[in-house]
C-alpha cells in the first residue's frame, strides 16, 4: 500500500546514503473521530477548532510534529459519532490520501450517559445501563461502523486506515477509596472490552489496521498510582474520563506508530 512503500522507500535510500529525510515527508495523512482522538482532556486546545476541541497535544498532532507528513488534515471532534464522521469529516480525504487514522464508537454506544448514570445513581441502575450499551454494541454499532469504514474506503482507496480503541478506565483494587463500587469499575472496564472487540472485528473486515491501547493504559488506569486519564472533573466535565496530555504521548502515541 502507498504508506508502506514510502516508509519502505525512504529506508532504503537512508540506508544506502540517498536521502536522509523522514520518509513520512511523502505522506498524506487525515485524522478522523471521537474526543478520544481529537485530544479533550489533553489541554492546549486549537482555538480555531471551537467546540471540536483539538488539541496539539492529541497522538495525531504528535505524530503529524515528529513526522512531518507532506499533509495533515485534523477532522477529529469531541463529541462526534459515526454520523458526524460520515457528514462533516471526510472532505480531505482522496485518492492520494496515504494514512487514516481514526476512534468512533464510544459516543454512538453512549459512553458519556453510562458514565453519568454509575456516577449519580444506583449499582444496580449503573448495571443496567451498561448492560443495555452491551446490547447496543451487538444490535446496532457493528452496521454503524460498517458505514463509516465503507465511506472511508470509498474516498481513500489506497489508504491505510488505523482504528484505535478505548483504554480502561480503572485499576481495580487501586487507590479509589469512594466513588464507584468494584464491581461496576469491573463492568465498565468489561464494556470497554467488549465495544474494543466488536470494533477491532469491524475494522479486520474491512481490511484496516486496528489497534488496542488498553494495554498501553495498564498501570496507568484511574485508581493507580500514575494515572493518565481524567476521573471526574467537575471543574470541566467534558475532560471526565479522557486521556491526559500523558495519556496521549505514552498511550495513544506509541499505540499509533506501532500500527503504522
Amino acid at each position: 500500500m502507498a504508506l508502506s512503500s514510502s516508509l519502505l522507500l525512504g529506508a532504503v535510500l537512508a540506508l544506502t546514503g540517498a536521502a536522509t529525510a523522514n520518509a513520512a515527508t511523502s505522506v498524506d495523512y487525515v485524522a478522523l473521530g471521537d474526543s478520544y482522538s481529537s485530544g479533550v482532556g489533553s489541554g492546549s486546545y486549537d482555538s480555531a477548532s471551537g467546540d471540536c476541541k483539538r488539541s496539539t497535544k492529541a497522538y495525531p498532532a504528535l505524530w503529524a510534529a515528529a513526522n512531518s507528513p507532506a499533509s495533515f488534515a485534523f477532522k477529529a471532534c469531541s463529541g462526534a459519532v459515526t454520523g458526524d464522521v460520515t457528514a462533516g469529516q471526510l472532505g480531505p480525504l482522496s485518492a492520494s490520501t496515504d494514512l487514516v487514522s481514526i476512534s468512533i464508537g464510544g459516543n454512538d454506544a453512549g459512553f458519556a450517559d453510562v458514565m453519568t448514570t454509575c456516577v449519580l445513581q444506583s449499582e444496580s441502575t449503573c448495571l443496567s445501563r451498561i448492560a443495555a450499551a452491551r446490547s447496543y454494541v451487538d444490535s446496532t454499532l457493528p452496521g454503524k461502523l460498517d458505514s463509516v469504514y465503507t465511506a472511508i474506503r470509498s474516498k481513500a482507496p489506497s489508504a491505510h486506515v488505523v482504528v484505535l480503541g478505548y483504554p480502561r478506565f480503572y485499576k481495580i483494587g487501586g487507590s479509589c477509596l469512594a466513588g464507584l463500587s468494584d464491581t461496576e469499575r469491573s463492568a465498565i472496564n468489561s464494556a470497554s472490552d467488549y465495544l474494543n472487540a466488536a470494533t477491532a472485528k469491524r475494522a479486520a473486515d474491512h481490511g484496516f489496521t486496528f489497534s488496542d491501547v488498553a494495554s498501553r493504559f495498564t498501570g496507568h488506569e484511574i485508581c493507580s498510582g500514575s494515572v493518565w486519564l481524567h476521573s471526574v472533573n467537575w471543574l470541566n466535565i467534558g475532560e471526565s474520563y479522557h486521556p491526559t496530555a500523558a495519556g496521549q504521548s505514552g498511550g495513544y502515541l506509541p499505540a499509533f506508530n506501532s500500527a503504522v
